[in-house]
């Protein structure tokens, strides 16, 4: 296959990305948008942006709300901002999934199907819509893209021995994906899971030194957070072993979740509801079980399969900072998948095209109408960022349970001029949590 038609390959998948979120630009603000967008004065000016810079976290991605809310067309931008850097990662994820499945011994054309496989599903599955169409989700995608440039400027370094990417440019990537937010922490971790992609001996001592520079930087990141008043404050309280032990039980729920989430791509759900547990139960028991028989099954298979076992490894390295020991208010969202899917979509699209090798036209016509269904479901579920009504009245149809989800229900239809809705909404959240004063002031006021 010729490096023209994998280049018009990549592009086809990058146009039903595009084809498939067109519906996106009639999403409008939702939820956190208001916070760190609309009514947050920081982002309002460039001015303000550089005040804001000594005292504030998550720099870059800032500095992206700033040009997009002085450059306009009010929403549209934002979409169309967001629409840009998904399509750019799935080309990286083209590219890398093309060469993990080259180290395995695919032949070209066999590495190119399984690269296309992988970054439809990237850029198909409708969880990535809370990164792409959910505004402020861009903390997930935009550090996401510095991230996987990263990797990219890494691989090229050492397969053409370039130096400037290597020392230069990689770890530059790694320094803006930091800027935008904290959780690429994780960069030289993968780093050595793409040295664990090659088959073969390996020379630890020259991988050593290619990736000391990102180790370095790590290092002094790991600094900067520590000494961050807001950091600070947020990591003193989970440090003790009850957190921990409670946090790391609640985690098992919160991974089967978003494993889950892979497979069964309807419903989908902005705030799902997922509760602390203190004590194990027979649902946390058997949901370790079949966690635990994942990773096994995987280990068992690397020497047959090792992108199984890599698939597993890049999913665990992603999930370390946002569903491990440390508690977060929200346990698990749809967009904790964006980076931490490549992996398992790498493997997936492996198999394929070892499986359909010799019958490539009907493996292309299968991809096919898969493509179609998660397109077709991430155009379902962008319309529901429509409005806010639209929203959180789906959001309330798959988690009845929480209160939160009825009392931002109330907010939108207040705005919408639905009183009546309102109030009934705020009696559903004060019904299921009594003491939820945020509702109450709400529904008085």
């Amino acid at each position: 296959m010729s490096a023209a038609r994998e280049v018009r390959i990549a592009w086809l998948v990058a146009g039903a990305v595009v084809l498939a979120y067109l519906n996106s630009f009639a999403g409008v603000f939702q939820f956190d948008d208001f916070k760190v967008i609309v009514a947050n004065p920081a982002v309002h000016s460039l001015a303000a942006w550089r005040d804001d810079f000594a005292g504030g976290i998550r720099p870059l991605l800032k500095l992206s709300y700033t040009l997009n809310w002085i450059a306009g067309p009010g929403e549209a931008g934002f979409h169309a901002f967001n629409l840009a850097i998904h399509v750019a990662n799935t080309l990286m994820v083209f590219w890398l999934a093309g060469r993990i499945a080259g180290a395995y011994g695919l032949a070209r054309r066999d590495a190119c199907a399984a690269a296309a496989v992988a970054a439809l599903l990237f850029g198909l599955h409708p969880a990535q819509t809370e990164a792409v169409t959910y505004v402020s989700g861009r903390s997930a995608s935009l550090m996401a893209a510095f991230y996987l440039a990263g990797l990219c400027a890494y691989e090229s370094g050492s397969a053409r021995g370039a130096r400037g990417l290597l020392y230069g440019l990689s770890p530059a990537f790694f320094a803006l994906a930091m800027a935008v937010k904290e959780v690429a922490i994780t960069f030289p971790l993968a780093l050595l899971w793409w040295e664990a992609c090659r088959p073969g001996p390996r020379d630890w001592h020259s991988i050593a030194r290619r990736q000391a520079a990102h180790w370095a930087l790590a290092v002094v990141a790991v600094a900067l957070l520590l000494a961050h008043p807001l950091y600070a404050v947020r990591l003193a309280p989970a440090l003790d072993w009850e957190s921990v032990r409670n946090n790391s039980i609640t985690q098992v729920d919160a991974i089967a979740y978003l494993v889950l989430r892979l497979v069964r791509i309807h419903p989908l759900n902005i705030d799902p509801d997922l509760r602390f547990a203190n004590e194990w139960n027979l649902t946390l028991a058997v949901e370790a079980v079949l966690l635990a028989g994942l990773v096994l099954a995987a280990v068992l298979s690397r020497k047959r399969r090792p992108w199984w076992a890599l698939a597993v490894a890049w999913f665990a390295i992603q999930l370390l900072p946002t569903n491990s020991l440390l508690p977060r208010p929200d346990l698990a969202n749809d967009r904790h998948l964006y980076l931490a899917c490549m992996g398992p979509f790498t493997a997936v699209g492996i198999e394929v095209a070892r499986a359909l090798s010799a019958a490539r036209r009907r493996a292309w016509a299968a991809m096919a109408v898969v493509a179609l269904l998660l397109a077709a479901a991430t155009a379902l579920r962008n319309r529901d960022y429509a409005s806010e009504v639209a929203l959180w009245e789906q959001t309330a149809g798959v988690s009845p349970g929480k209160p939160r989800v009825f009392n931002n229900l109330g907010v939108a239809y207040e705005q919408a001029g639905r009183p009546d809705l309102a109030e009934a909404a705020y009696r559903e959240a004060l019904r299921l949590h009594p003491g939820y004063e945020l509702a109450r002031r709400n529904m008085e006021r």
